[in-house]
Formats: C-alpha cells, sequence, structure tokens
C-alpha cells in the first residue's frame, strides 16, 4: 500500500530495546539505521505526492532500503 510507514521502529517492534541499545553503542548500526528511515520517509513522500520519479529510480530506493533493512534485521537478532 502507497505511503505506508516502513520506518525500523515500525517493521520491528519486538526488537525495541535491543535497537535503542544498538543504536546507543553502535555508531554503523545508529548510521544504518539512519539512512534506512531517510530512504523510507523519501519513498512514502514521493508515492504520496506522486513526485516525478521513474520506475527504476523509486525501484532502486526500495531495493535500496531493503538492503539496509536485511543488514538491521541480521544485527538485531545477533544481539
Amino acid at each position: 500500500m502507497l505511503g505506508e510507514n516502513h520506518s525500523v521502529a515500525n517493521e520491528f517492534p519486538q526488537y525495541t530495546d535491543t535497537l535503542i541499545s544498538l543504536i546507543k553503542s553502535d555508531t554503523e548500526f545508529a548510521q544504518q539505521v539512519e539512512k534506512y528511515n531517510a530512504l523510507d520517509t523519501q519513498i512514502r513522500e514521493l508515492e504520496l505526492e506522486n513526485a516525478p520519479i521513474d520506475d527504476e529510480a523509486m525501484h532502486q530506493l526500495k531495493h535500496d532500503r531493503a538492503v539496509l533493512k536485511d543488514i538491521i534485521y541480521k544485527r538485531l537478532i545477533s544481539k
């Protein structure tokens, strides 16, 4: 569905405590979460505003977000 919030907190509510702990203790992880959330916001805004972006560019944004999500998830479950 267009415009859904896929922020890290919304995607992994069961890992809230781990997420907060890792963000505080691991700068690289915090940067990955920040980048993921920024991409999610950008995608959501483009979807809601019907902004001019070609399908390939949107696909790349969503791909980049998915790659980061996988990295973040692997780190969350290994903590």
